[in-house]
């Protein structure tokens, strides 16, 4: 993990196309702006975490179902 140290206005970047943007510190939090193509997805951590999960279970499904067709031949 590469671990920097910003302040309010000041960026670093990913690559040529991702802008990390520091807006505002105060109170233990950190706003960020992020510029970035609008083809990369970008998520909190929570949320993609989430997303992971149910498309783990909707392949699971799918798999299974899948499974049962196959049977029926």
């Amino acid at each position: 993990m590469l671990v920097l140290t910003r302040r309010a206005n000041e960026s670093i970047m990913i690559g040529s196309h991702i802008k990390i943007n520091i807006l505002q510190c105060e109170d233990g939090k950190v706003k960020i702006g992020i510029d970035a193509p609008k083809n990369i997805k970008i998520y909190r951590e929570e949320v993609f975490n989430e997303i992971s999960i149910e498309n783990k279970n909707a392949f699971e499904i799918s798999a299974h179902r899948l499974n049962e067709l196959k049977k029926i031949k």
